[in-house]
């Protein structure tokens, strides 16, 4: 089964290695034109450092080039958090994540005062990303196949083949989660390779969940629809993994 109705579970060893919140909107060119002078002043505290960016959009075909977009990007006195904001999307994201709670609190600011300041007619997607990266070295699983880890759905072939014989394995699905959200899950399992770092020779396991409720969300309803997302990327977490690597996770 690909969905857990197990109750939440918080463990010791969180193998998230980088949570994403994303709401998208009808495009406000004023931010594009106007540093959010009143909005920073609203995030400020929690997110004293400012910087700027021109990002170059996508060239399709042999159309003319899109003008740039401005990206601006708040971050915590720790660097550990990271909010976005353009002329399309808000976005906040850690790479330290410490629990939903916590992950809330720290955007319920923001998105309020974006709300009040601009004023958007609606988000057209609320998007929840979760990407968790599992070692078997740090959990002690070494001799532990990811078979034994893993819900067959994510482990395809290596149910009949030894991990020796295959060096890369990888499956995409598209799930249905309710009537108005959905889940594109990444699974499978390699070797990491992070720009100007050595090469880790470790093979991990990645379960890549990005969970999304589109069409028009009410701005009134953008956090109750980020704590559904929330729910239903627990309930497939649990059902993708095994007792063995919850035990190993250590449930608090």
């Amino acid at each position: 089964m690909l969905f857990s109705d197990r109750p939440r579970t918080l463990y010791r060893n969180r193998p998230a290695h980088e949570v994403i919140c994303q709401l998208r909107f009808p495009s406000i060119l004023s931010i594009n034109q106007v540093e959010p002078a009143e909005f920073q002043e609203d995030i400020r505290d929690a997110f004293p450092q400012y910087a700027r960016r021109q990002d170059l959009p996508p060239i399709v075909g042999g159309q003319t080039p899109p003008p740039p977009v401005t990206n601006y990007h708040f971050l915590s006195e720790d660097g550990r958090w990271k909010l976005n904001l353009t002329k399309d999307f808000i976005a906040l994201s850690t790479l330290y994540y410490p629990g939903w709670e916590e992950f809330a609190r720290h955007l319920d600011q923001p998105l309020a005062s974006f709300i009040r300041h601009y004023k958007p007619a609606y988000f057209q997607r609320v998007g929840l990303r979760y990407v968790n990266i599992f070692s078997r070295t740090k959990l002690g699983l070494e001799e532990t196949p990811w078979r034994e880890l893993f819900i067959p759905a994510y482990t395809g072939p290596l149910q009949d083949e030894s991990e020796d014989t295959l060096l890369n394995w990888g499956c995409d699905m598209l799930v249905k989660l309710d009537s108005s959200s959905r889940a594109k899950i990444h699974a499978g399992f390699g070797r990491l390779q992070v720009k100007n770092v050595p090469q880790d020779q470790e093979t991990k396991f990645i379960l890549d969940l990005d969970l999304s409720m589109g069409n028009h969300v009410p701005c009134t309803m953008a956090a109750g629809a980020l704590e559904t997302l929330h729910i239903h990327g627990g309930r497939v977490f649990e059902g993708a993994i095994t007792d063995r690597l919850r035990e190993a996770m250590e449930p608090l």
